[in-house]
């Protein structure tokens, strides 16, 4: 059967269908609720809606119906895993720099999604065809913490924890430069960039963006650059990493938003890491929380900054 979810627009907004679907479902793209808008998957009050430019009230019920999957045609990988926790109902694991989550043009096998099939029995089928389980991702070359579901009943609560953010997701990162205060709150929208479509860019949000928000704070001062810890309030594409070069402190060893800068030690990629994880069991409803220790190379290069530059609170 197909799967359905339903949303109560509890404040006014101004925005059209398809963007305020995409606050609701952070896990899909516009392109995605745009095709289940034109397919007849989406009803306002329980009429079929197909008009991506609607406007909501408050009181409107939107139910959004996700077809039923075809089959899974992607084959299982002996990739080793590094768990941080498992039962019968979730998966939480370590990803490693370098491995995409799901398959993409140019990356159609080597994924998380083929290790997961492979030591995950019952995971074909729950939440799409190429990216069965996942409820959210991490960047290619971003490190750390990621909870995938293998029951339909975990996708839709780990996945509704994301949106209402009762979850908690943390990072660190290696910065260049320090900012004079301790901690903040960048509040800018995130969207494509204009001129490059393979970058995330501040996009206001009537061109576009969508709202995005990470909170801040300076674990370690380490001469010229500075250890952070992270916190989304929000999870757009890139969003850590935009709003880091929007402060003018890029991540570390990020080819993309850094600008190429050396600090004399080799990077496998940026050194963001998706350090803990706590969220509320979807069947217990006991809180878990999975702690990533950073890869050798974030270590390494903290060591490096503390010997050559110091380090202070």
């Amino acid at each position: 059967m197909p799967r359905k979810v339903d949303f109560t627009v509890e404040t006014a907004t101004r925005d059209r269908l398809d963007r305020w679907l995409s606050d609701q479902l952070q896990d899909f793209s516009r392109s995605r609720i745009q095709t289940l808008l034109q397919d007849g998957y989406i009803r306002i009050n329980g009429e079929v809606c197909t008009n991506k430019t609607g406007k909501l009230k408050v009181g409107d019920t939107v139910r959004v119906i996700f077809p039923k999957t075809e089959p899974l045609n992607l084959e299982p990988e002996d990739i080793p895993l590094d768990i941080l926790f498992e039962d019968e109902h979730l998966i939480i694991v370590n990803k490693p720099v370098g491995m995409v989550v799901h398959p993409a043009p140019g990356h159609r096998t080597g994924t998380l999604v083929h290790a997961l099939l492979h030591h995950c029995d019952h995971l074909p089928g729950i939440g799409g065809v190429e990216r069965p389980g996942i409820v959210h991702r991490l960047d290619k070359d971003t490190t750390g913490a990621l909870v995938v579901a293998k029951t339909d009943v975990a996708l839709q609560h780990l996945q509704k924890q994301l949106r209402e953010k009762t979850a908690r997701r943390e990072y660190l990162g290696i910065v260049f430069g320090s900012s004079r205060d301790l901690l903040g709150r960048v509040d800018a929208p995130v969207g494509r960039h204009p001129n490059d479509r393979k970058k995330q860019a501040i996009v206001p949000e009537e061109k576009g963006g969508r709202h995005a928000v990470t909170h801040w704070k300076i674990q370690e001062r380490l001469g010229n650059y500075s250890l952070m810890h992270f916190q989304l309030e929000t999870g757009r594409t890139h969003q850590i990493r935009v709003h880091c070069q929007s402060m003018g402190n890029p991540i570390v060893g990020d080819q993309v938003y850094g600008a190429g800068r050396s600090v004399g030690v080799k990077l496998p990629g940026q050194a963001l890491h998706a350090w803990r994880l706590s969220l509320e069991h979807p069947v217990s409803g006991e809180p878990v929380v999975a702690v990533a220790p950073p890869p050798p190379s974030f270590t390494k290069l903290l060591d490096v900054l503390r010997r050559r530059g110091g380090a202070s609170g």
